[in-house]
């Protein structure tokens, strides 16, 4: 376009610039830190006691570990607290479906992988066998377990990593919260079985604009291993 008989210079719009850059940093510092604790606790007192779920001290040490790190992730998210996607999922119908799905294939592939890596057995935090006797225990336990900490990691990983990574494309948030999130728990041989399950609830978290889902389906997966080991 000419003005006056001169070409005018074309417009140059610049690109917007990554909005979470300090909370970007602060959560990757997060999830670092976590990393490093449970390798640390891992790699020096290796595989806890599989009747752990029974002390009372495992119970409540866990239970208030959750509540701090509840509290870290408020603290990151705050002013921005749609990142942390705590909102009605698109279509419970599909949710619901699709969180079946992933269970049994996780379920499937756990199966598969346990003559070889015994993914359910490293975690050793499944009783070997009932005992009425510690039952309040357990349930704070069974609580932080099947509640606490699927809310807690997912709010972690699939709310404010996911809305933190998105802006970089889909892979990110998908597959990336869900190596970090698989290697935070200090575990090796359940790596594979992890990984898995984060990028289904990653992959749910996207298609469903929501954390509740996932927090559902985690917590069902907690839960059915912590029934099962009760079954044997």
């Amino acid at each position: 376009m000419e003005l006056g008989g001169v070409e005018a210079e074309p417009r140059i719009h610049a690109a917007p610039e990554y909005p979470y850059r300090k909370r970007l940093i602060a959560w990757l510092a997060f999830v670092a830190a976590l990393t490093a604790v449970n390798w640390a606790g891992r790699l020096s007192d290796g595989a806890p006691d599989p009747n752990s779920a029974y002390q009372w001290d495992v119970a409540v040490g866990a239970a208030i570990q959750f509540v701090i790190l509840l509290g870290i992730i408020a603290w990151l998210a705050r002013g921005t607290w749609d990142l942390l996607a705590l909102r009605k999922p698109l279509n419970w119908g599909r949710a619901i479906g699709a969180g079946f799905v992933l269970l049994v294939v996780v379920d499937l592939v756990n199966i598969a992988l346990n003559p070889l890596l015994h993914p359910g057995r490293e975690q050793g935090l499944t009783p070997c066998k009932w005992e009425p006797q510690h039952a309040g225990s357990f349930a704070l336990f069974a609580f932080t377990v099947v509640v606490l900490a699927p809310v807690t990691e997912e709010l972690a990983f699939r709310g404010l990593g996911f809305g933190l990574l998105r802006p970089f494309g889909l892979v990110p948030p998908i597959a990336g919260t869900a190596v970090l999130w698989a290697f935070a728990h200090g575990l090796l041989e359940a790596l594979p079985v992890i990984v898995l399950l984060g990028i289904g609830l990653a992959w749910i978290r996207y298609r469903q604009d929501s954390t509740i889902p996932g927090m559902l389906i985690h917590g069902t997966f907690n839960g059915l291993a912590l029934a099962a080991s009760l079954l044997v």
